[in-house]
């Protein structure tokens, strides 16, 4: 006997509200027992027999079982039991459908009494929970049979769709390989393909499925014309230049993606939408519309990192993402560090400076930064004051690869080091290139960050020419279901070449390692060459390198050992003849907002008289 299985495809949302806590103190959102303060509370138990089913069965039951999953959670009146319970049967059976069980068979009782054998408005009695049975029999496990692709999709092979004769029946099987078709379609530019039929038919004699799919490719077609709606302060003609859907151009669903993405990263929207026409324009295009939500366009925030040895550091910030009505963002910040590593406020670290980003200039793809920071700093090596001015522009080659170049002129008043007091006027050429595949900017999982950079300078007050040349590369690599371990790894070298001594770069270009964004275990800019009288000179060269296993004990909660390790010497080019290595393991506790960090360091083989361990915390993964 054949009989119809349906199969549904209906995305089940759940809009929870949540609370965030941060070391057992509510930040914002609603406590989770207010959640279960409903109308006429009912409660309930839940026996679900499952000696019949195999583990992987009964273990995607239960995980589908709203009955189970809420067994603690109130509902509201004899009634809300009975809706739940249907809900939950519908849910038990797509689940078996997607396993291929589609003979399979789902009993549920309220009280005994069978669930469609109940009255329309039912009444339990209030003295003890509702009992409420789950009662699961599978079935047979079903098999594909016969297979039929129907219009355009007749030339496509099924076996590439997993549609194979006696391969795996499952619902979400034969899902996928009609939704994979019709992606397939589109992306060889039919933007109206569709599926047109999806026949499934289980045979309950023979425990298979004849499976038959129907799908109409519809015309190639370019992009057409490209309208805008939702916008208020942005200029929707800025919108289509920088979303780089070029009419003309032959349609992707890749190019849509990829707009769409370069629109949210601009942070000027809270929601951005592509949507294609149902039909082709009359010149034969596909017009398409940007649909858009502008955001809060004002920002500002606080933040803050703390260490042993270097104390603690604030920083604020006020910025506008909309200036000029171009996503054209102005960010104005300050910090001030060290407070706590010394009392005298003069001898504080403190920063102020304002940053404006201009994305589409000149191009859709090129974004110009320009910059002025002022800074006074006083770590070991020197002290210094100094003005920074800078402009570049950066040219996306494609969505991984990005290519700058600009100006810099920067203004160090009486600097202070080993060599003695100095001033530095210096004129330099910034050129770098990056490419970044990395899955996720604040805490990746997968791919990597690689740069090469260089910097020709000029120091005009000594008439010396100088380049620095730096590269990294950071690696991220999970492993396991949900990424419950990442490895990640960081390697950085640079080299300054030109001058004729040290001592005529200016201190702040030359090289330190050290601290909690560098070689953990030692202070901030430890890691340099010395003079006889411990005067600490800056190096020519460097090599740094960071291990991390970055390993989930909860969803919020990660253990992190690591090991740090750096060279900086006085040649041009690395020799390790003083390679110092800082070990340790950090906590992790996932926000809303990036990991929080806290990671504790010991120096391998510290200097004399040196650090002899560091406590570090803050915001971000340490790379």
């Amino acid at each position: 006997m054949a009989v119809a299985a349906a199969l549904a495809l209906g995305p089940v949302w759940a809009g929870n509200a949540f609370a965030f806590k941060l070391f057992g103190i509510k930040l914002w959102g609603e406590d989770d027992n207010t959640a279960d303060q409903v109308s006429d509370p009912v409660h309930y138990t839940v026996d679900f027999k499952s000696d019949n089913l195999d583990k992987d069965l009964k273990s995607a039951l239960s995980d589908t079982s709203m009955l189970i999953a809420n067994k603690d959670k109130a509902v509201s009146g004899d009634l809300g039991v009975v809706v739940k319970a249907r809900d939950d049967r519908d849910r038990l059976i797509a689940a078996l459908y997607e396993k291929a069980r589609y003979g399979a068979v789902v009993t549920i009782t309220i009280n005994g009494t069978p669930l469609d054998a109940l009255p329309p408005t039912p009444t339990f009695g209030r003295s003890k929970p509702v009992a409420v049975a789950i009662s699961v029999d599978p079935g047979p496990l079903f098999k594909l049979g016969n297979i039929h692709l129907l219009g355009d999709a007749a030339r496509l092979d099924p076996a590439n769709y997993g549609l194979l004769r006696g391969g795996d029946a499952g619902s979400l099987t034969i899902l996928k390989a009609g939704d994979k078709m019709v992606a397939d379609f589109k992306k060889e530019g039919h933007p109206l393909a569709r599926l047109d039929k999806r026949d499934v038919i289980a045979d309950h004699a023979s425990n298979t499925v004849d499976v038959s799919l129907k799908v109409e490719s519809g015309p190639v077609a370019p992009f057409g014309n490209v309208g805008v709606t939702g916008q208020k302060s942005v200029d929707p003609d800025f919108i289509k230049r920088y979303a780089r859907i070029n009419e003309g151009k032959p349609y992707s669903p890749d190019e849509l993606k990829k707009a769409s993405d370069r629109l949210r990263k601009l942070g000027v929207f809270s929601s951005v939408t592509i949507r294609e026409a149902d039909k082709l324009a009359p010149d034969g295009s596909i017009p398409t519309t940007i649909e858009v939500s502008e955001g809060k366009q004002r920002f500002f925030g606080v933040g803050a990192q703390y260490s042993t040895i270097d104390g603690f550091g604030l920083q604020g910030y006020w910025g506008h993402r909309n200036l000029t009505g171009r996503a054209d963002s102005l960010r104005i910040e300050g910090a001030v560090s060290r407070i706590g590593e010394t009392t005298d406020f003069g001898q504080l670290d403190y920063s102020a400076g304002l940053t404006y980003v201009r994305p589409a200039t000149f191009y859709p793809s090129a974004t110009f930064t320009a910059s002025l920071k002022m800074q006074t700093l006083h770590p070991d090596a020197y002290d210094a004051n100094l003005v920074t001015g800078s402009g570049s522009l950066a040219y996306d080659i494609n969505d991984q690869d990005t290519v700058s170049a600009g100006g810099e002129v920067s203004y160090e008043a009486d600097t202070t080091n080993a060599f003695g007091k100095h001033k530095y006027l210096t004129v330099a050429i910034p050129l770098e290139y990056v490419r970044d595949t990395r899955d996720n900017k604040l805490d990746p999982t997968e791919g990597y960050r690689a740069s090469i950079s260089a910097k020709p300078s000029y120091e005009a007050m000594g008439g010396s020419v100088f380049s620095s040349f730096e590269g990294s590369i950071t690696g991220y690599k999970g492993i396991g279901a949900n990424n419950n371990v990442v490895f990640a790894g960081k390697l950085a070298a640079g080299s300054l070449l030109g001058a004729n001594g040290i001592e005529d770069i200016p201190a702040t270009r030359r090289f330190y390692a050290g601290g909690g964004g560098s070689v953990r275990g030692y202070g901030y800019q430890e890691i340099t060459p010395y003079n006889s009288n411990g005067d600490a000179l800056g190096g020519r060269s460097y090599v740094t390198a960071s291990f991390e296993a970055r390993v989930k004990i909860t969803d919020s909660i990660g253990v992190v050992p690591f090991v740090d390790a750096g060279s900086v010497t006085d040649t041009a080019f690395p020799d390790f003849s003083d390679l110092r290595i800082g070990a340790g393991v950090g906590l992790r506790y996932a926000t809303p907002f990036g990991p929080i960090r806290l990671d504790v360091a010991v120096p391998l083989n510290k200097y004399n008289n040196g650090t002899a361990y560091g406590i570090y915390a803050g915001i971000g993964q340490a790379f």
